[in-house]
């Protein structure tokens, strides 16, 4: 058997073998700190939308490394929770005040307003350079092409890119800000699987604190330490995997009167 698995190595020819078109892209998320202990604090917090409440009566307090799935029946009250804690939409009542050591970065779900220009991928990125090294080309293609942009595709300009471009592009950017607390909202949209697997492993690998919405079973289930559900009659918050939450009965019995309470 050996010497025909040998006959057959020698018959083929290196040149006639095509490489898989599989591009794996390098996600590594960094923190240029430690945050302290003080992380997220959040009290009272409401929004409603037209009228209809999304979410009200939001308490929390973000520990150091908490990894969140933040669920909702209704995506616009996860989409509003994230605009409201990234100041860029208002609550309707309650506040919220991140720790001093914190930095953050925020993936948002509709992320045109980033690609409204016309610039280079290059110079694109470079908007979030903080240093002379961070604004030199060769250091921004090094994050460009971890997200599988190289050479001439790091010149295409903001505006051409298709769904799934502009969330790699997103991605460069938020590795470039070694923030140490990351917000997703539905992160795997537009992405493959090969990115998805990549993001995935670099999440659970993450040293900081995450907070993250996601469609994706798996992703929530091998990312997620604790779990936080908003409702229009208040939040359930459990430390436990989002299976375990899905599956406790005593959770099942307070989700259901939760839900039934009249708004």
């Amino acid at each position: 058997q050996a010497t025909s698995r040998k006959k057959m190595i020698d018959k083929l020819n290196i040149a006639d073998i095509k490489p898989s078109s599989r591009r794996y892209p390098a996600i590594i998320f960094e923190r240029e700190r430690e945050a302290g202990d003080q992380i997220l604090n959040i009290d009272k917090l409401s929004a409603s939308l037209d009228g209809e409440v999304l979410f009200k009566d939001v308490h929390l307090n973000l520990a150091k490394g908490d990894k969140v799935v933040v669920y909702s029946k209704d995506s616009r009250a996860t989409t509003a929770f994230y605009q409201i804690i990234n100041g860029k939409e208002k609550a309707d009542t309650g506040k919220y005040s991140w720790g001093v050591t914190t930095s953050q970065s925020y993936l948002p779900l509709d992320n045109s307003e980033y690609f409204n220009n016309k610039l280079t991928l290059v110079d694109w990125l470079r908007q979030w350079a903080t240093t002379e090294e961070e604004r030199e080309e060769v250091y921004i293609r090094g994050f460009l092409g971890k997200m599988i942009f190289s050479g001439e595709e790091a010149l295409k300009t903001a505006n051409v890119l298709s769904g799934g471009e502009k969330v790699r592009c997103m991605l460069s950017r938020m590795m470039m800000m070694r923030a140490n607390v990351l917000m997703l909202d539905e992160p795997t949209n537009h992405l493959d699987l090969e990115s998805i697997t990549a993001f995935n492993n670099s999440l659970k690998n993450f040293k900081g604190t995450v907070l993250f919405t996601t469609h994706d079973h798996e992703f929530a289930q091998t990312v997620a330490n604790r779990v936080v559900e908003l409702t229009p009659n208040g939040v359930i918050d459990r430390y436990m995997t989002f299976d375990e939450y899905m599956n406790d009965k005593k959770i099942k019995e307070q989700r259901e009167k939760i839900y039934a309470v009249a708004v």
